[in-house]
This record gives C-alpha cells, structure tokens and sequence, in this order.
C-alpha cells in the first residue's frame, strides 16, 4: 500500500459524467521499471482485502450513526440515487477494459473515502473503530490505485484517464452528510464484490 505517486495517471477530474481511457504510444507513460516485482499479486490482495472488510465498515458505519439509519437502512441507504461509477465489466471482458473501469471506480471511492472520513471527524470525533476503519480503507485504495496505474501504463500505454467523482456532502447539513455516507458505502459494498469475483482470471498469468 501507500499514497499514489507523483507518476500516477493524468486524472480528469469531472462532474458525473462518463469517463474515457486515452491510449498513448510515445514516452508520456512512465517506465514500467517503476512497478514492484509482485504488482499484480499486490494488486488481487489488495481487492481481497477492500471485499473481505466491506461489509463490517458498512455495518460499523450504520452503528455510529445511530437512529434511523439502523432501523431503516435500506429507505435511508438505497444508492439508487446517488452517482458511483458503472462497472459494466465481468470475466469474459477485454483484460484492458477491466483494468481501466478497476482504476475509475478505486479513484471514485478514493475520493467519497476522503469526503466520508471528513464527515465522521466532524460529526462522531471519538467513534476512533470507524475512524481508523476509514483511514486504513483510503489507505490500501491508494495503494490499489497506484499499483493500477503502473498496470495500465506497463500493458497499455494508458497515462490518462478520465474519472468521474460524485456530489461533494460538504456545505450540507449532518443528517445528508450521514445519509451520502451510508449510500456510498452500501454501494460500495456490492460493487467490491462483483470486482472480488471478475478480478483474479484477469490478473492471471496469460
């Protein structure tokens, strides 16, 4: 894990709005000799790891936020209406499409991580078990983030990337912050999953 390098792929930051991969052959991507020996093992554990903990952030978030997002979880948490990147991929998908709809999606909830953390040291300072949950999630997202970039750019010469983020909750009132916070989250869970399940024949050896 750690932080994206300054290398990282150009990110087009943008309203919700669909996203493009721009493919490069000249020397803008970076020297693949920047990847670890064991990029692509580090990159299957890393989304391991995000699927195997998913659900008790969502369920330690819930805790921490009291009533009524305990009691009327799926009214108040339903993601139907908030913006979180399709993930329209599956295993019979071109390696490259999975790697780049992996690096929108991760750098997406990099970002709603950020804004969420922010909200919960605001709003629950000494809820200390969801803030280090928090904090250690956005940390192995940047590391997944940075081992995607060097994937994409080794394989494909990808260096720039457009991605959309979702509404900002700052400027909001406590209960919206709470409400982003558990939508993002659920969704989360569900999408990590799908990820977890197409990801490993993808990242195999050819």
């Amino acid at each position: 894990t750690g932080v994206v390098p300054f290398m990282a792929l150009l990110l087009l930051q943008r309203r919700p709005v669909a996203g493009r991969a721009l493919l490069v052959t000249g020397p803008s991507c970076p020297s693949h000799s920047l990847c670890g020996p064991k990029v692509q093992e580090q990159t299957c554990r890393q989304v391991e790891l995000l699927n195997a903990t998913a659900q008790d952030l969502f369920s330690l978030y819930l805790k921490c936020q009291g009533e009524p997002f305990s009691s009327e979880t799926n009214k108040l948490c339903n993601p139907s209406g908030i913006f979180f990147p399709a993930f329209r991929v599956n295993q019979t998908s071109e390696r490259k499409e999975v790697m780049v709809a992996m690096y929108k999606l991760f750098a997406f909830l990099n970002a709603s991580l950020g804004n969420i953390t922010r909200d919960q040291e605001e709003l629950n300072p000494t809820a200390k078990e969801l803030l280090d949950r928090l904090h250690n999630t956005t940390k192995t997202t940047r590391g997944l983030i940075s081992n995607l970039t060097c994937l994409l750019c080794k394989n494909y010469n990808i260096f720039q990337v457009d991605v959309s983020y979702g509404e900002s909750s700052k400027g909001k009132k406590d209960f919206k912050k709470k409400q982003q916070g558990c939508q993002v989250l659920r969704k989360y869970v569900q999408v990590i999953a799908q990820v977890a399940r197409i990801l490993l024949p993808h990242l195999s050896p050819p």
